[in-house]
C-alpha cells in the first residue's frame, strides 16, 4: 500500500500561524479606532447648537435642530472612526464589530424614544433622554475599546439623570456640559494617548 505524504514549505506553514495569531490578536483586543479628533469637532458643533437653539421659541424648530446637529455629529463619527481605522473592514470585524454592536442598540432606543417624546411634545424630556441613552451605548461599546470610553459613557449618564431632574433652561446647560464639554474633553485625550 503506497501512501503520500504532502509537504508543506516552513514560509506557508509560518504565514498561516501568523495570519492565525493576527486575526486571534484582533478579536481579542481592544477597538481603538475611536476617533479622538472627531471627538473634538462633535463637541464643538453641539456647543454651536446649543448656543444657536437654546432661546429658541419654537420647540418645534429646536427638536428639528437638534435632529441636524445628531446627524451632522454622527456623520462626523463615523468618517473620523473610518479615517483612523484606516482599514475599513477592521471595523466590521473583532473588537471592531464588538464595539459597534454594543453601541447601535442603545443608539436606536434613543431614537425610538425620541420619536415618542415627539409625538407625545415632552421636549422637556428630551435632553436627558439623549444624555442618558448616549452614555449607554458609549458605556456599553466602551468594554471594547481604550479606558477612557467607558468613563466618558458614566459622564453622560450622570448628566442625562441631571437633565432628566432640573428644568428646561437648565437642561440646555447640560446639553451643553455633555455633547460639547466632556466630547471635547474625552476627544482630546483619545488623540493624544491613542493617535488621533
Amino acid at each position: 500500500m503506497k501512501t503520500s505524504l504532502k509537504v508543506v514549505s516552513i514560509n506557508d506553514r509560518a504565514a498561516r500561524d501568523l495570519r492565525y495569531i493576527r486575526e486571534t490578536m484582533e478579536r481579542a483586543g481592544s477597538f481603538t479606532a475611536v476617533p479622538g479628533w472627531g471627538g473634538v469637532l462633535m463637541g464643538v458643533t453641539a456647543l454651536a447648537a446649543v448656543l444657536l437653539t437654546r432661546q429658541m421659541e419654537s420647540r418645534d424648530l429646536w427638536f428639528f435642530s437638534w435632529m441636524g446637529e445628531a446627524a451632522l455629529a454622527s456623520a462626523i463619527g463615523v468618517l473620523g472612526t473610518l479615517r483612523k481605522a484606516r482599514i475599513p473592514k477592521t471595523i466590521l470585524q473583532g473588537p471592531g464589530r464588538k464595539f459597534a454592536m454594543t453601541l447601535l442598540p442603545a443608539f436606536v432606543g434613543g431614537a425610538i424614544l425620541t420619536g415618542v417624546l415627539y409625538q407625545h411634545q415632552l421636549f422637556g424630556l428630551m435632553p436627558g433622554v439623549w444624555l442618558l441613552m448616549y452614555g449607554v451605548g458609549v458605556m456599553s461599546c466602551g468594554t471594547y475599546s481604550v479606558k477612557v470610553v467607558p468613563l466618558m459613557g458614566v459622564g453622560f449618564m450622570l448628566l442625562g439623570t441631571a437633565a432628566l431632574i432640573v428644568p428646561w433652561y437648565w437642561a440646555q446647560w447640560i446639553m451643553a456640559a455633555g455633547f460639547g464639554v466632556l466630547q471635547i474633553v474625552v476627544g482630546g485625550v483619545i488623540a493624544r494617548r491613542y493617535g488621533g
